[in-house]
């Protein structure tokens, strides 16, 4: 297990009103030794003041997850998707071959929300068939429901334990547990907001909320696949 801190990630921005933490190797930043992890390419910590936004751009071959933390983020894609997302909800968008999108806060409150990049699993590649963009807002995901990220082969749960409880951790190659409030322990480190730990091949570890907290837990299994 390797624990990234907060305030050890890499500080981004690009424009006025944005403030970005990137956990991996990101746009003009590069540590060959931190660019992926399982499939896993980034975790950016974005926060927005009002009016502020990232202009629309294009990506392929990655699967992006939204977690908003405080705040309304609106997006707008090319598949012809507009939608504002809320605390709670969870926010796929998947590139396929190949899709253009605008994130913007257009609320009259600060937005903080947590993005994940994900390498598609073999088969969901541009160079595959039916490797199309998608997009999808599951509203009000609930306390530890798995949300299955099929074309990465990876399964997202979000764990909100009260003090005192014991959240047990998946089994799996890889898992990146990120935490979105409050405190745990979690084999004999403490991890406070921001904070972030990568797990290879752990078994029978257990995460215990030393205060109410918010965890985004990836369980990964496929190998990064590149189109």
């Amino acid at each position: 297990m390797w624990v990234q801190r907060a305030g050890e990630r890499y500080r981004g921005g690009d424009g006025a009103g944005i403030e970005t933490r990137h956990a991996f190797s990101f746009s003009g930043y590069y540590d060959p030794e931190n660019v992926r992890f399982g499939s896993l390419v980034a975790c950016n910590e974005e926060r927005l003041a009002p009016g502020a936004g990232f202009a629309e751009h294009r990506h392929r071959d990655v699967e992006i997850v939204t977690w908003v933390v405080e705040g309304e983020l609106t997006h707008e894609d090319s598949t012809g998707g507009r939608t504002v997302v809320r605390p709670g909800d969870v926010q796929r968008l998947s590139a396929g071959g190949g899709v253009r999108h605008s994130e913007r806060n257009e609320g009259r409150e600060p937005l903080t929300f947590v993005q994940l990049w994900l390498t598609p699993a073999p088969g969901f590649t541009s160079a595959d068939a039916g490797a199309e963009p998608g997009y999808e807002v599951v509203r009000g995901l609930a306390d530890s429901a798995p949300y299955v990220l099929e074309r990465a082969d990876a399964t997202l749960a979000v764990w909100r334990p009260a003090a005192g409880e014991r959240i047990e951790l998946p089994a799996a190659p890889w898992v990146y547990v990120h935490v979105v409030r409050g405190e745990i322990r979690l084999a004999e480190q403490t991890l406070t907001a921001g904070d972030a730990a990568r797990i290879t091949d752990g078994r029978g570890l257990s995460a215990h909320a030393l205060s109410g907290a918010e965890l985004l837990v990836w369980a990964m299994r496929a190998e990064p696949s590149y189109g």
